[in-house]
């Protein structure tokens, strides 16, 4: 496998080309070799397999003094563990050592046992250390060393070192087994015939060769008594540090090489033949296993391509399980991606095309759309959708959509029905006659709502607005189609819901006009562009103002005076309505507590305002900030605020009232109104609206109804106020009905903060009502 690594020539860049040319390299080289060494001549190939063989049979003698190291080690261990004879190792107990000892090398089979303790007199068994030896055997296993020739007097041995732990080092059991020559006899019967070894660790070898000659990286020959002979030594550990021990090795030649004459011949004719079989086979071989191989290759880069083509490979070898799993990743890829590329372009609930696969659907009709044809695009959502949610829950609704796209797939077979998200769908029609009706398609998708939904466990009625853009009128490209498509759905819902509206021009100029309009209107909170006016409000029982109501108003730098009517529903809807308030609030009770105390403030607040739980906190904040009385505080709401959700309006509303701030109904009359709230909660005053008041002098039905509420607030135990009062025939009817209180031009229009106190001062005290009749009309005139 090593020649895999070379470089591979330009010409050779196939595998079953590279292969071959490999193999039969390899092959040719391996019997030139052999043409080499039977050719070169017998001597010299003897000595290649003398020089093998000297080598083969000293690692086989080291591995022989290994294997009996291991064996001796592990009988040390076994005694080095043995608790008994640590704790007579531990008392010095010697004649238990030394009895262990002996056990020890009858067990092991080795003549010497030595214990060398970290302190006190060594005990040995079998024989005499020399305090020299002594030493050198201590610092050797002190070094680290454990195994190693151990050489006692002249004779050397096979020693092995274990630690003795108590539970630290406290010494080591050494076991040897004489290396004498009995011994390497005994190894020597393992070696080719005519080797002999012994352990020397210095003098002359015969022939005048010394060890370090015979130390080199080849045997070295000499000739004893005209015989050739060959000596290699190689070193051995020692477990002590005397002179470094060596395995000498030596081989007698002799007659052996004569042996080799009859297969220098064989080995030629043989090579020549088996070169030739051997390229032949390697050339049949490494195509067979190649083909397969470059087949699935050619199938891998087909897939980078984008193909999902299976590779037909009928072996049922190792290659041939290699392609049945290709095939299956194939198919599993191929699958993966389907899934993958279906959830990319669907929607989970419903299963419908979602709002990236309707873009490019659109995009591809516009694409092929003649000039005669016509594109329609309808945009619809589900009309008080999240009412459903909000009491039934998300599960219900999502069950909902469900149905409804069920009931559009059935309705509208021939569209592209997508769910954008949430509660609006999409429906793509292209291809139409330049005269085709397309409110009556609109009128299609509105009678699918016509019917009850029947779900699991609810019986639900809905309806849908719809905004409809056409191609190519209303755009030519995908996003202009749905954003107009959007717009006109936005005018659809502000038509009052359940009906269908067509895009037009001034429905985007209007969306330009609003979208800067919320730009602007975030850069006068930063900016503080907006201002406070205030209208007194003024008391028929006492004859004296009240209170004020605070009026914001916004002074746009280009655009001058903006209408309320015009940026309180988009700050309504944008949520700007929050920072605005919060500004209102600070500012108005800022400014009341320079009035006496008796005078009152009023601040209307819108109903997104309490869908935030902080509401109370922000009103005391407010007050404390002020230094303002709470009572001094009266917060006015719509009826509006009771339609969403009664228990958590009254809630909040009471929570307010702990505050101790007063809480007046405005607009009452007008819309939603309802005397159930009046009772669930105890409002201090009642906001009679404009809209009687400007007909309480032609319209005795507006006096009637101005009558009852007063009454009904009587019995309540509730003030009244109407507002919008313009003349004096006005007010003496109001004061004749029973109302209480009074706002309106007949007194004074909404003025700025630099004439609150003149307001205050003319009608702070009690005056008959002429009199300030007629200084109000002087001040308008005026």
């Amino acid at each position: 496998m090593a020649f895999a690594t070379l470089p591979v020539p330009g010409r050779f860049r196939s595998l079953a080309t590279r292969i071959t040319v490999w193999y039969a390299a390899v092959i040719a080289l391996t019997f030139t070799a052999f043409i080499i060494v039977a050719t070169g001549g017998v001597e010299r190939y003897a000595e290649s397999v003398a020089t093998s063989e000297m080598a083969t049979s000293a690692a086989t003698f080291d591995k022989i003094l290994e294997l009996q190291a291991a064996q001796m080690r592990t009988s040390a261990d076994v005694l080095a563990a043995d608790f008994g004879f640590r704790e007579a190792f531990a008392i010095s107990d010697q004649p238990t050592i030394a009895s262990a000892l002996d056990s020890l090398r009858d067990r092991a089979g080795a003549p010497l046992a030595i214990m060398v303790p970290l302190q006190g007199d060594f005990v040995s068994t079998g024989a005499q250390l020399s305090p020299a030896e002594q030493d050198a055997l201590w610092d050797a296993v002190d070094s680290g060393l454990d195994r190693g020739v151990l050489q006692v007097g002249d004779h050397h041995y096979n020693a092995v070192a274990a630690p003795i732990l108590i539970p630290d080092l406290a010494g080591w059991l050494v076991l040897a087994r004489p290396l004498d020559a009995a011994a390497m006899r005994d190894m020597a019967k393992l070696a080719p015939k005519g080797m002999a070894a012994r352990i020397r660790t210095s003098g002359e070898l015969p022939g005048g060769i010394t060890l370090q000659q015979a130390s080199a990286t080849e045997p070295v020959e000499t000739r004893i008594a005209g015989e050739r002979t060959l000596y290699w030594s190689k070193p051995l550990s020692a477990l002590d540090k005397g002179p470094e021990p060596r395995l000498v090795l030596r081989y007698s030649l002799g007659s052996a090489l004569a042996q080799y004459n009859p297969i220098k011949y064989l080995l030629l004719a043989l090579s020549a033949i088996g070169l030739v079989l051997s390229i032949a086979i390697g050339a049949i071989v490494s195509r067979g296993i190649t083909r397969p191989i470059a087949a699935l290759e050619n199938a891998a880069q087909e897939i980078s391509r984008g193909s999902r083509d299976k590779v037909a490979i009928a072996s049922q070898d190792e290659v041939g399980r290699l392609a049945d799993s290709f095939n299956s990743m194939v198919d599993s890829i191929k699958e993966r991606e389907e899934r993958i590329t279906h959830i990319a372009l669907h929607d989970d609930l419903t299963n419908l095309p979602n709002r990236k696969l309707f873009a490019e659907q659109l995009e591809f009709a516009l694409g092929r759309r003649i000039n005669s044809e016509r594109i329609m695009v309808m945009y619809f959502d589900l009309d008080n959708f999240k009412a459903v949610n909000d009491t039934l829950g998300h599960p219900v609704g999502d069950e909902l959509l469900r149905a409804v796209a069920d009931r559009l797939r059935t309705t509208m077979p021939g569209a592209l029905i997508s769910r954008q998200g949430g509660d609006e769908f999409a429906i793509l029609i292209d291809q139409l006659d330049p005269n085709a009706n397309m409110a009556l398609l609109a009128d299609r998708v509105s009678a699918v709502f016509q019917a009850p939904f029947q779900l699991r466990d609810h019986r639900l009625e809905t309806s849908c607005s719809i905004g409809i853009a056409v191609a190519p009128g209303d755009g030519n490209c995908p996003d202009d189609l749905i954003k107009n498509a959007d717009l006109a759905l936005y005018r659809a819902k502000n038509e009052g819901r359940n009906c269908s509206c067509f895009f037009e021009q001034a429905m985007d100029m209007e969306a330009r006009k609003r979208h800067q309009m919320e730009i602007d209107m975030r850069e006068a909170v930063r900016k503080g562009q907006f201002f406070l006016n205030y209208q007194p409000l003024f008391s028929l029982e006492q004859d004296r103002v009240m209170g004020f109501e605070a009026l914001v108003r916004w002074q746009h730098p280009l655009r001058g005076r903006v209408s309320p009517a015009d940026f309180i529903p988009l700050a309504e809807d944008t949520g700007m309505i929050v920072p605005i308030s919060e500004w209102v609030l600070n500012e108005a009770c800022q400014r009341a507590r320079h009035w006496p105390e008796d005078v009152r403030v009023a601040v209307n607040l819108s109903p997104v305002l309490f869908k935030n739980a902080g509401l109370p906190l922000l009103v005391m904040q407010a007050l404390d900030k002020a230094g303002l009385k709470p009572g001094r505080l009266e917060l006015e709401v719509t009826e509006s605020l009771f339609i969403d959700n009664i228990e958590r309006t009254t809630s909040m509303l009471n929570a307010l009232r702990e505050c101790g701030v007063r809480i007046a109904l405005d607009d009452f009359g007008t819309g939603y109104s309802s005397l159930n709230y009046l009772r669930s909660f105890p409002f201090d005053k009642i906001k009679i609206d404009k809209s009687f008041v400007d007909d309480l002098a032609t319209d005795a039905s507006a006096r009637a109804i101005i009558g009852a509420i007063t009454a009904l607030a009587a019995a309540l135990g509730m003030e009244t106020i109407a507002e919008g009062v313009e003349d004096a025939a006005q007010l003496e009817a109001l004061r004749a009905q029973g109302c209480s209180n009074i706002q309106g031009y007949l007194f004074s229009r909404p003025v700025g903060i630099e004439l609150v106190d003149s307001l205050i001062a003319n009608m702070r005290y009690a005056k008959p009502v002429p009199e300030l009749v007629t200084a109000a009309a002087a001040r308008r005139t005026a």
